[in-house]
């Protein structure tokens, strides 16, 4: 590997930080990131808007597999794409056993994303998931290594066993992860499995492993990482409070502000002396997207810091252009609002929302949505009577949840992310009564500071722009200058 980048494009959403963008971020030097998060459902939903652009296709051309990349084609492939009223194709839910065709939908769509980011460069491309989204781990995980991923990042949990995972894959041996079963007794235990031979056609490919970070929010979850991982942890994302998505939960008793906020003191802040004795790289975010802030880390120790909201209003990001519009409209106001809802996410980590008019974030809107499940990548399993494994979520029908032995207070306020963060990158999926799913923008506190990367004359700006500003590269200042000239 190459030196440790400075600057980690933060893993955003579901299709936010798409391949475009961790390409263009890699290109410059840094670490570009996709986002793992309910890749299959996109790269489905990509097939049936007719693969505008071809990439789909030319990243299926590269997979390993061929029969499997002619399979998923012929399937999902809409020439021309699908009707704009028409709804989009429905995948299985993910469960303990996913079936063959999710299982190769899964592994293929990882693929051709990292793939494609790749392309053109030869610098380490990243990619991001959920440890909360545990049963697409191992085909996701697998199809981003096929495609030569070097790095691995996953928060939203305590990722003990992604280390033997990746170890496991790179031996060509099958791998497994302990899915995660609420209300369990300690006898009981649920593996997923994915051994690569049953899907290869032909000699397995050789892999590399990637380094993995873990995305933590506090010294002790460092510290059970290195002495509890099945497997090396190669470095730590450290990620405050003010970072967007989801946030740990306040350390403590919890208490909320009079905006109904969650709280956070000074025991949720990381100890940065006890990380730098720990001898292993660090990252910090939130609210680190300028120059001044990454010199501060690096003063710190860091090698560098994670930035995500820069980069979610970038040119290549995936992001609808409306809603970039909008939002940076508001930063450049100094009038962009975020709220910190406990309730949003059906996992129960608190979790960031630009406060923008006709998505979710306006309470009435979601009270008019009918509640439903159909993506799932946030459901919980469940031990259900007879020891049997069941699968519920906060976010579905409340009468459905209570069947399963949730409670009305656990679903009450709790958003549909999955769908949600799909419309924010423009596939919303299409009801039958004629709705369409409405966005969800989740995004850091410090959305209103990307007004600096808005040159004048200028709406938009790059990922280009971010980088060279944070670096204040002699590139960026004489294009700076050149842009002044011009006005």
């Amino acid at each position: 590997m190459r030196q440790l980048p400075k600057i980690i494009q933060g893993g955003m959403g579901v299709g936010v930080s798409n391949w475009r963008l961790a390409q263009a971020v890699s290109k410059l030097g840094q670490l570009g990131v996709v986002s793992g998060t309910a890749l299959d459902t996109l790269f489905v939903r990509r097939l049936a808007d007719g693969d505008q652009g071809g990439h789909m296709r030319r990243g299926l051309e590269a997979f390993p597999f061929p029969e499997m990349a002619k399979r998923i084609w012929n399937e999902y492939f809409v020439p021309g794409g699908k009707p704009a009223d028409a709804p989009y194709p429905a995948l299985p839910m993910h469960q303990q056993k996913n079936p063959r065709k999710l299982i190769e939908v899964c592994m293929a769509s990882n693929f051709v994303e990292v793939f494609l980011a790749r392309e053109g460069h030869k610098n380490p491309v990243g990619i991001n998931f959920l440890e909360k989204v545990q049963m697409p781990h191992l085909a996701s995980i697998y199809g981003a290594m096929l495609a030569g991923v070097g790095y691995v990042l996953m928060g939203a949990g305590i990722p003990l066993h992604i280390p033997g995972v990746l170890d496991a894959f790179v031996a060509q041996h099958a791998a497994e992860y302990k899915l995660s079963i609420a209300g369990a007794s300690q006898a009981t235990e649920a593996m997923m499995g994915l051994n690569p031979a049953e899907f290869a056609e032909g000699p397995l490919p050789v892999l590399r492993r990637p380094k993995f970070l873990a995305i933590i929010s506090s010294n002790t979850l460092a510290t059970t990482m290195l002495r509890r991982a099945n497997g090396r942890v190669d470095g730590f994302v450290i990620e405050g409070p003010t970072a967007g998505g989801h946030n740990a939960p306040p350390r403590g008793k919890l208490q909320l502000s009079e905006s109904g906020e969650p709280v956070y003191g000074d025991r949720d802040r990381v100890n940065l002396e006890e990380m730098r004795a720990m001898g292993v790289p660090f990252w910090l975010a939130g609210g680190y997207g300028n120059a001044q802030a990454l010199q501060s880390a690096l003063d710190e120790g860091a090698v560098g810091v994670q930035v995500g909201t820069a980069f979610a209003f970038t040119e290549e990001s995936g992001l609808r252009d409306d809603l970039k519009s909008e939002l940076l409209g508001q930063a450049r106001a100094g009038a962009g609002r975020v709220y910190t809802d406990r309730l949003a996410s059906p996992t129960g980590f608190p979790f960031k929302v630009a406060l923008l008019e006709g998505t979710t974030s306006e309470l009435p809107i979601y009270e008019e949505r009918k509640r439903v499940c159909d993506l799932g990548y946030l459901r919980e399993a469940y031990e259900a009577p007879g020891g049997k494994i069941g699968y519920r979520c906060a976010a579905e029908p409340v009468n459905n949840f209570m069947a399963k032995g949730g409670t009305a207070t656990e679903a009450e306020g709790r958003k549909c992310l999955c769908n949600s963060l799909l419309a924010n990158v423009g596939h919303a999926q299409i009801r039958k009564d004629g709705s369409v799913e409405p966005a969800l923008v989740t995004i850091g506190d410090d959305l209103n500071t990307v007004a600096q990367y808005l040159q004048p004359g200028r709406a938009s700006y790059t990922a280009a722009d971010v980088v060279g500003r944070m670096l204040d590269t002699k590139a960026h200042s004489e294009e700076k200058t050149l842009l002044a000239a011009t006005a």
